[in-house]
């Protein structure tokens, strides 16, 4: 089973890339749009094998396009998957009815969506495209030829061809305007045949001919350290190459070695080995990244013996869990559990930087206690997680923009809800909504992530049992 047709329709492009790469890498060939009209103009162009639908999205949600769809001789034979968030409430009473063959709920992983194509393309077939129509398209030789272990190599080709326009582009702006200042200073008795030329498209065509593969797979994995005195890497600015790209390529090319992403006094390190994350960390970042609230969330030790812990010093700081677990306050496998998820969270935290710098250093040594924590976390998966989140990020901050702002309570809206429709967690952040705690003090005081606690207080908001506090203008 290779090369069948799949359409994801999500109105997240983040979701959408993410979903691209891992059926890509299964051997799939995948196109995307961003909401429903774009998807059924998609299908009835060429008909997938498979369409991956979002539920909600705008102007035509997931609904809105089974019904058309099931109208439409020329797509309604195709099986469509619906993606769905856990708070959607659909699923199995939308499978079996206008197309919809199975569901797979948000978030997802990897293997999970991967499985799920599979297993539907497998019963159903090729059920996209009749025979005389199959018979019609143009065949490519290296489709006859290619494999599923081809299927790597296609994302990571996919991965430089994007990585190189981009450099190429910013490349050719730069020189470009560097040309154009020299030029306007050139004598006038230079010929016209001397001349540089300026325009930044002929540039930036030079450069993607002198970029190629090889050359950038050169300066990923860095040149002889010993025959230059040099480290090795590859470096950039967020604002120009977006992280998650360079951590794909990282993952495709199973490279080895440290990242670094910087914003400001924040630092995160991540440790590859063959293309897995064995640990992040991090520094100068929120105190709800720090390795002793992963203790505390896992119930292994309370606040106050965690701080009692701290004030008995314990070295480097980096090597905190090793401490805990040679006092025998925590086991191995309770610090691996909990290397985990601060590994994780710090990887979430950098994907939603919109501004910073990043290098990696190819096949530098990873430090003792990145080898010794051994992770092997995957990256899709926590690619998948951390644009799910970075989607509701930048929802909540239309409403929650800075950490400073204070909320109030709505008693009567409290009052007339009741609290038995609200979980443990958000009656906790309720309690601590009073006029005076700041976004800040509440994830301090209630030990959560800022995450957890902004989306928390976004559902809050959007129920009105809080309010913003409106502060007093100075006069």
């Amino acid at each position: 089973m290779a090369g069948e047709l799949v359409l994801v329709i999500d109105d997240s492009p983040t979701i959408v890339k993410v979903v691209q790469l891992v059926l890509t890498k299964a051997g799939f060939e995948v196109m995307t749009a961003g909401d429903g009209e774009l998807g059924l103009a998609a299908a009835r162009a060429r008909r997938p094998d498979l369409i991956l639908l979002d539920f909600v999205m705008p102007r035509m949600n997931g609904y809105q396009f089974c019904r058309e769809a099931a109208a439409d001789p020329a797509v309604r034979e195709v099986p469509i998957v619906l993606m769905s968030a856990k708070g959607d409430q659909v699923g199995e009473r939308f499978v079996k009815v206008m197309g919809i063959v199975d569901y797979i709920t948000k978030p997802f992983s990897p293997e999970a969506i991967t499985a799920v194509v599979q297993h539907t393309v497998a019963k159903y077939g090729r059920r996209g495209a009749p025979p005389d129509a199959m018979a019609e398209q143009e065949v490519d030789v290296d489709d006859l030829t290619a494999s599923p272990e081809d299927a790597p190599r296609a994302a990571r080709n996919e991965l430089l061809r994007l990585i190189r326009g981009q450099l190429a582009d910013v490349v050719a702006a730069r020189v470009s305007a560097l040309f154009s200042l020299s030029d306007a200073a050139r004598d006038d008795h230079h010929s016209p045949d001397a001349r540089i030329p300026t325009d930044a498209s002929a540039i930036a065509d030079a450069a993607r001919s002198a970029l190629d593969d090889d050359t950038l797979l050169g300066i990923l994995s860095g040149w002889d350290p010993a025959a230059t005195g040099a480290s090795p890497g590859l470096r950039g600015d967020l604002r120009v190459v977006p992280l998650a790209e360079v951590l794909q390529l990282l993952d495709v090319q199973e490279q080895s070695g440290v990242m670094t992403v910087e914003r400001g006094a924040s630092k995160v390190e991540i440790h590859f080995r063959r293309g897995r994350i064995d640990q992040a960390i991090g520094e100068g970042l929120p105190e709800d990244l720090l390795f002793g609230r992963f203790v505390v969330d896992a119930e292994l030790m309370t606040r106050a013996e965690f701080e009692t812990f701290l004030a008995g010093g314990r070295g480097d700081q980096r090597l905190i869990g090793t401490a805990l677990v040679k006092q025998g306050l925590i086991g191995e496998s309770e610090l691996r559990q909990c290397l985990t998820r601060q590994s994780s969270e710090l990887v979430y935290e950098i994907l939603r930087w919109r501004f910073g710098s990043f290098r990696f250093a190819a096949g530098r040594e990873l430090p003792a206690m990145a080898v010794e924590a051994a992770l092997e976390l995957d990256v899709e998966a926590i690619l998948m997680e951390g644009f799910r989140r970075v989607d509701e990020w930048h929802l909540i901050e239309r409403a929650i923009d800075d950490f400073d702002l204070v909320f109030l309570r709505n008693e009567d809206a409290v009052a007339q809800m009741g609290r038995g429709r609200l979980t443990r967690e958000e009656l906790a952040i309720l309690e601590l909504v009073n006029g005076k705690n700041s976004v800040k003090d509440i994830i301090r005081k209630s030990r959560m992530g800022s995450f957890e606690v902004s989306k928390m207080l976004y559902r809050l908001l959007s129920i009105k049992l809080v309010r913003r506090r409106v502060m007093p203008v100075a006069v």
